[in-house]
């Protein structure tokens, strides 16, 4: 014990110094983190802004739960698509007209046949003949793009259109 009388009596200059010297770097210290601290609880305002009363633990709660209902939500839009596509399918994709005339002696090329297909090439093909004296129309089922009534030429130019894509030109022959 009598050393350290001793020790300190000899260095009480020094000790002083070195006291002082940590206590400002301590003082500093504070400062610098009372600083950080009110720019965390800023921003810790600013991120808990109209929540009345929801601590951050309740905030990540109830963003966890919109995040699940915008999930679920999602979940069914991609299915509310899918069936959307599958039925999309079995509508008019696919049309070809073409107009002619069925008789030498009518002009004006008031005939046509027009195909009308699915995405799997089924549906049906409808051809109207005008004649001088009377009209005719009939219609033949398509499947895969065939027909198991047999077509004429025009009926068949009209399916190539329609699968070849060419719509509803009005092309005469």
């Amino acid at each position: 014990m009598d050393y350290l009388r001793n020790f300190i009596s000899i260095y009480n200059a020094e000790i002083l110094m070195g006291l002082i010297i940590l206590v400002l770097g301590l003082i500093i210290t504070t400062i610098y983190l009372s600083f950080k601290v009110k720019k965390v609880k800023e921003r810790y305002d600013l991120f808990v802004k109209n929540l009345d009363g929801l601590d951050v633990e309740g905030l990540f709660i109830k963003a966890n739960g919109e995040i699940m209902d915008i999930k679920r939500d999602l979940n069914l839009f991609e299915q509310n698509i899918s069936q959307l596509e599958t039925r999309l399918m079995f509508t008019i994709q696919r049309v070809g007209f073409i107009r002619y005339n069925a008789f030498q002696n009518v002009g004006s090329d008031l005939s046509f046949s027009i195909a009308i297909m699915d995405h799997y090439q089924n549906g049906f093909i409808l051809t109207s003949i005008y004649g001088r004296e009377n009209n005719v129309c009939y219609a033949k089922p398509l499947k895969n793009g065939e027909s198991s009534i047999p077509l004429s030429k025009e009926e068949l130019m009209a399916i190539d259109k329609a699968l070849k894509g060419d719509g509803l030109f009005n092309e005469v022959l």
